[in-house]
């Protein structure tokens, strides 16, 4: 054998899950039934473009963990990865 040291290979760090406020989670699951943001906002009794701000919060949330959610697909399965929903509830 070698005497040359060997490279070891450190296992990747366990996924960060980015702390949503309740309003965020509240707006992220209204948003994940509708079909459109439009049909979130009124179901929340708010506007669509705070609905757009707080999606694009929740994302800027996840690109600061290093887990990117660019489609409402992705933030789905980030929802159900982190326990803020389950598969049951849908």
């Amino acid at each position: 054998m070698s005497d040359m040291p060997r490279l070891v290979i450190a296992p990747e760090p366990a996924a960060a899950r980015p702390a949503l406020s309740a309003r965020e989670l509240e707006v992220l699951l209204a948003w994940l039934a509708a079909e459109s943001k439009e049909d979130a906002a009124a179901r929340l009794f708010i506007s669509a473009s705070t609905v757009s701000t707080h999606i694009s919060r929740i994302r800027a949330k996840y690109a600061a963990v290093r887990r990117g959610a660019p489609t409402k697909a992705h933030l789905l399965a980030r929802a159900l990865q982190d326990g803020y929903t389950t598969l049951d509830a849908w």
